[in-house]
């Protein structure tokens, strides 16, 4: 938690018993916001270490102190069996959406506060939680303050040169903090998805709803490219983008609302062609919106034309189930999938989200061919602000911050992976075993890492088997543990 100095030893006690009885009593509740980050005892001699979230034992992303060993015996215990010879794909990385709300609050910290919590979020030091992989929004989302784009003019105008272009609404506040973070890990994947084109190239001449105007598909994929350039001028990489969040939702604030075959439109005579032209070589990623209508990345990847500008598709899951991304990777097994966007609701239930998010995100996710994951949104105020008008009023950030820096849920749902998952990882077999959802990975350095999760309301003894050897270990009721060997 990051406070201000306190005047005396006696305010000093105070201060620690009333917070610590804050923390206890959230906990009660389940409604949880836990403030520790992570903290690395002293080693132990062990085959295997591992790191706990246990919210009945106030244990939060915490490295354990009992050795864990292999051994050539045998017990009638459940085995997950890690096999690092059988591969899958290779991860880019874990981590959120850095909306211009986030990037606000963290921008306002004192000095040495948010340097302090950039490092917590970016770094690679046994502190932190390494993430490595970013969101952000083209233009405005619903979680920024104000609703923006690039480009905005009196609606009835036009700008085909796109001569208003500017990046200047986010010059404040995203562009300093997507720098700084950086600089702490310069290999940072930037994924950003456009909420909305500019007002005036849509259908309603709106921000929010409405659809993007064909005779200005060709000036919308200069749009694209103007941006990119921009962020790279800015010295922020981006990775890829997406075409449009949520292109079946026309009621968010910004938003607007994009069909399969118009998305296949677009992409085949116009920002492929654009990008191809430009020499840009950031991804073009399909959908990026619920898994239930899985048809529509499918019919985009139908049209060759369209196909051989993508890179693959995007998803969230609040409709649907994560086993669709599989589906399109067995239709287009060339073609990559990601899974892009899920929130916590406020009020959070910590045991229950813990379970949801690493069970069909962390989990889940990645068994089905997804090359990241990224949890909504990296932070808020204790009101859930800032937002648009009409936009998410209910979405409970990673972080809060206010008077201090409190860490919520997504921190460790995104924290079990991000933390001991790099870039460059790539998920090999696990098995199946009741009650014991897990993934593994092979990092580029050789280790082997395993997340488990306990779903089931009792506490679980289970093997790790690697190499014809087990590791017995117990695992509580809804906790997750990742293990590192």
């Amino acid at each position: 938690m990051f406070s201000k100095q306190l005047p005396s030893l006696h305010s000093f006690l105070i201060f620690s018993v009333v917070s610590a009885l804050a923390i206890v009593s959230s906990c009660a509740t389940g409604n949880e916001i836990v403030q520790n980050k992570p903290e690395e005892p002293k080693s132990i001699n062990s085959d295997v270490s591992y790191w706990l979230t246990e919210s009945s034992s106030m244990s939060y992303l915490k490295k354990q102190t009992k050795a864990l060993n292999f051994a050539a015996t045998s017990n009638v215990n459940p085995t997950i069996t890690v096999d690092s010879l059988t591969k899958y794909q290779t991860m880019d990385g874990f981590g959120f959406a850095m909306t211009g709300g986030s990037a606000f609050l963290i921008n306002k910290l004192g000095a040495t506060d948010k340097t302090n919590l950039i490092k917590e979020l970016f770094s690679n030091d046994s502190t932190a939680i390494g993430i490595s992989y970013l969101r952000v929004s083209l233009g405005a989302s619903d979680l920024s303050s104000s609703v923006f784009s690039y480009d905005d003019i009196d609606p009835s105008d036009v700008d085909n040169d796109l001569q208003h272009f500017s990046l200047k609404p986010d010059s404040a506040d995203l562009i300093p903090v997507l720098k700084s973070a950086l600089a702490i890990n310069p290999n940072i994947k930037i994924l950003a998805s456009p909420w909305s084109a500019p007002a005036w190239m849509k259908t309603n001449k709106r921000a929010k709803g409405g659809s993007l105007k064909q005779e200005f598909f060709g000036v919308y994929a200069r749009y694209f490219v103007k941006y990119i350039q921009a962020m790279k001028a800015q010295g922020i990489p981006i990775d890829a983008i997406t075409i449009q969040n949520e292109p079946l939702n026309p009621d968010n604030n910004p938003s607007m609302y994009m069909t399969a075959l118009d998305q296949a439109l677009f992409v085949k005579n116009y920002l492929g062609p654009e990008f191809a032209k430009n020499s840009i070589t950031t991804k073009i990623i399909l959908y990026d919106h619920n898994c239930d209508m899985y048809s529509y990345p499918i019919t985009v990847l139908d049209d060759p034309d369209a196909r051989k500008y993508s890179d693959g598709s995007a998803f969230h899951l609040y409709g649907g189930n994560i086993i669709s991304l599989t589906t399109v990777h067995n239709a287009y097994p060339e073609k990559n999938v990601y899974f892009t966007e899920q929130w916590v609701g406020a009020p959070s239930n910590f045991v229950e989200d813990l379970k949801w998010h690493v069970k069909n995100l962390v989990i889940g996710a990645p068994r089905n061919w997804s090359k990241n994951v990224i949890e909504w949104n990296l932070a808020s105020d204790p009101n859930y602000y800032p937002h648009t008008d009409g936009g998410c009023g209910t979405c409970l950030g990673a972080l809060t911050i206010g008077n201090s820096v409190t860490r919520n849920v997504a921190y460790y749902i995104i924290g079990h992976a991000s933390k001991f998952v790099p870039a460059g990882s790539v998920r090999i077999e696990s098995s199946v075993v009741t009650n014991l959802p897990n993934v593994a990975y092979l990092t580029p350095t050789g280790k082997k890492v395993l997340i488990v999760l306990n779903e089931s309301n009792a506490s679980q003894t289970f093997n790790i088997q690697f190499k014809n050897k087990i590791a017995s270990t117990v695992l509580g009721a809804s906790a997750v543990a990742t293990y590192v060997w």
